[in-house]
């Protein structure tokens, strides 16, 4: 479903066809864009949507389903980009089962420690990081790639160029993509509904130039490590199955770390992030 207006859903079919649809008594649930439904015909592009199918995630803000990959815009500079934020937002992805792909704006700028710093280690760390300018038009390509056959929603902080980059991957899209983008320069949206916007190339993108997942989600102690995809390798050699990597002897990470081969602001991230997941485990045991 790409969008709910009117009280009508908006589901598109695996040919692009767009039916304006109704639910059956029966589907008690809220129907969110990004839900995969099954639809029967009515009339010429009228439906009726009988059932939702179990969901990959849904998340609140905005209110949508299915998402598939977030973009994690962070600027080059102006302003500087903080690597803790960056990797509250990966952890925050990942539990989420969204793939993040960085996004590293405002490639036109002067680079700083923390822009070299997520250009050279993030990629060995495990992720995608994508070089662009919203201004130069650098890695809109490869940002479009990305996006074929997922749901693609932006996430970074504020004055990162999130809508800059959202308007640059739409502007080779026409028809109901122009109003976003317009919508978008404006600085603000007119427009209540979330909507799923179809890119020619594949793929959807939310109409939302940020959505928030500052706070880390609730999860047990023993799950941040997995978020962090450069700890698998070195796991392995530590001496206690469910070493946190944290004060433990023979710890197979802590010893990747003092060997260089982890970069210490990734790890320090993590151990703030874990002392507030212990400390919360403290508060709401």
């Amino acid at each position: 479903m790409i969008k709910k207006y009117g009280g009508f859903y908006y589901v598109q079919d695996q040919h692009g066809q767009i039916f304006e649809c109704r639910t059956r008594g029966k589907v008690k649930q809220d129907v969110l864009s990004g839900d995969r439904v099954l639809i029967t015909e009515s009339g010429p592009l009228k439906g009726a949507i009988e059932k939702v199918k179990d969901r990959l995630n849904q998340l609140d803000r905005p209110r949508v389903a299915n998402v598939s990959l977030a973009l994690v815009i962070m600027a080059q500079s102006e302003p500087i980009p903080s690597l803790m934020l960056l990797d509250r937002l990966l952890v925050s992805c990942q539990h989420h089962r969204i793939k993040p792909l960085i996004v590293l704006n405002k490639t036109d700028l002067d680079s700083n420690p923390a822009s070299r710093a997520i250009s050279l280690h993030y990629p060995s760390a495990g992720f995608i990081v994508i070089p662009a300018s919203a201004e130069t038009g650098e890695g809109i390509g490869d940002i479009q790639e990305q996006i074929i056959d997922e749901i693609a929603v932006l996430t970074g902080p504020s004055g990162a160029g999130k809508s800059s980059i959202l308007n640059a991957v739409l502007q080779s899209h026409e028809a109901a993509t122009q109003e976003l983008s317009r919508r978008l320069r404006r600085g603000k949206h007119t427009t209540r509904h979330v909507e799923l916007y179809p890119l020619k190339s594949g793929g959807w993108l939310v109409d939302t130039p940020g959505f928030s997942m500052l706070e880390l989600p609730v999860m047990k102690r023993g799950e941040l490590s997995g978020h962090y995809p450069e700890f698998a390798h070195y796991s392995g050699q530590c001496r206690f199955r469910n070493c946190l990597h944290y004060k433990e002897n023979e710890c197979g990470v802590r010893q990747a770390l003092t060997e260089g081969q982890i970069i210490r602001s990734r790890y320090d991230n993590y151990v703030y992030m874990l002392e507030e997941i212990l400390e919360n485990e403290r508060r709401y045991p």
